[in-house]
């Protein structure tokens, strides 16, 4: 019996280490954060939106819409002609509200002589995140609401209308403002469903990319340290720094391999797919010129070198193979964290202190360069491949500092005494 108890306590002290145990509290963690964010998002379906109303309607149905409206919404701007939609427009940007609803004056006139009314909606868009077009679908169920109530009153007063305008009395013409741009007939629902691929299968791609070479360079550094053939390497009469440079070298050829792999497919994937009518005819343009390609391609190559050059700087810290395994961790980290909050929140609407986090980890600047590049915001993927060659080149020059250190080997000076001992056995030769 103590022999069993031995054997399992000596293979759970194998199994419970910190490579194992710290991605499973971390992803707790990040669930638990996303919990807390889908919970705050139910406290904000339950608030009153922000909206602007402009009724120019006077007749039967009026006072009805007038009423669910100023019962179900925060009303900061109210008026009874259209001439004062761009003042209201701005007042409710300044009060970050969500959209501006517009009841024209023949509104309650069409629909009782057999034609839908038409209720225009001018939609202010803050983000194309997942969770940033929850908000709209509170002001939706306004309008829905709107629909039915007008519905149920023809059917109680037996107005003499046809059943397909009894059952869908109004119309909706949605028009939405997002990133200095102006989309017809799209509502940011809309929007944000025909970016979903972008903000899922992109990020994914580049997220699996950075683990799997970043795992490749760490683990080959504890190879090199548990089979000793970076000691016989330190002791070559070879410049450290051409060392490091060729290390680099080679990881960034292989970088620049699996970007332009990835360029290839990713060209070959947005010209296949079709996003529909509506991506088609409402001025978003989802097709990338050369110029778009380049620069994605320039911010994956240097995103990839200073991974690889992050990923050695950890590997010289790993003593084998195992300790290698819970040093790659780290690089899951930067990986994961960007990856979850670019595909639920935009980047223009996350907190100022979590923008500055998001910014500083050079794993998350390909995952937003799609959706800028489509909206054709230049200066952040230019200003991101900056700081990624900043990043990459002050990680790089860290790794030639600790190389030309000679305490690469378990922190000693093994392979300066290895190097004195081959010179002084060759003078002797």
């Amino acid at each position: 019996m103590s022999a069993l108890g031995n054997i399992m306590k000596k293979e759970l002290k194998e199994i419970l280490t910190p490579a194992t145990i710290a991605p499973i509290i971390f992803m707790a963690i990040l669930f638990g954060s996303l919990g807390n964010a889908i919970g705050g998002i139910e406290e904000e379906l339950q608030q009153a939106p922000v909206i602007g109303f402009i009724n120019e309607d006077q007749g039967s149905f009026s006072p009805l819409i007038a009423s669910i409206i100023n019962n179900r919404s925060d009303v900061v701007f109210q008026s009874t002609t259209m001439s004062d939609k761009e003042r209201a427009l701005k007042q409710i940007n300044e009060k970050d509200g969500l959209a501006l609803i517009y009841i024209p004056s023949n509104f309650s006139e069409n629909i009782l002589n057999d034609s839908n009314g038409n209720i225009e909606v001018y939609w202010i868009m803050q983000g194309a995140g997942i969770l940033d077009s929850i908000s709209s679908e509170v002001v939706e169920g306004i309008l829905y609401s709107i629909n039915y109530e007008i519905s149920k009153k023809l059917v109680e007063k037996n107005e003499s209308v046809n059943a397909s305008i009894t059952l869908n009395p109004s119309r909706r013409i949605d028009t939405t403002y997002f990133k200095e741009q102006i989309f017809t007939g799209l509502s940011p629902s809309t929007i944000v469903g025909i970016l979903s691929s972008q903000s899922t299968l992109i990020p994914l791609i580049i997220m699996m990319i950075i683990m799997m070479s970043g795992g490749t360079v760490i683990t080959s550094m504890a190879l090199e340290k548990e089979n000793k053939t970076l000691e016989t390497l330190l002791t070559l009469p070879v410049k450290r720094v051409n060392i490091v440079i060729g290390k680099i070298a080679a990881s960034a050829l292989v970088g620049l391999l699996l970007a332009v792999i990835y360029m290839f497919g990713y060209s070959y994937f947005m010209q296949s797919i079709q996003f529909g009518s509506a991506a088609q005819t409402s001025g978003i343009d989802l097709a990338l010129s050369t110029q778009d390609f380049i620069l994605m391609g320039v911010l994956l190559f240097v995103t990839l070198l200073s991974a690889l050059s992050l990923c050695m700087l950890l590997g010289t810290m790993a003593k084998n193979f195992k300790s290698a395994q819970t040093l790659t961790f780290p690089i899951i980290l930067m990986a994961l964290f960007p990856y979850f909050i670019t595909m639920f929140k935009d980047f223009d609407t996350i907190p100022t202190a979590l923008q500055a986090l998001i910014f500083a980890i050079p794993f998350s600047h390909p995952m937003m360069a799609t959706r800028a590049l489509i909206f054709h915001d230049y200066t952040f993927v230019i200003a991101g491949i900056i700081y990624v060659t900043i990043f990459a080149a002050v990680t790089i020059s860290i790794v030639v500092w600790i190389f030309k250190t000679d305490k690469l080997l378990t922190g000693s000076s093994l392979a300066r005494k290895l190097m004195k001992f081959k010179k002084k056995k060759t003078k002797g030769e």
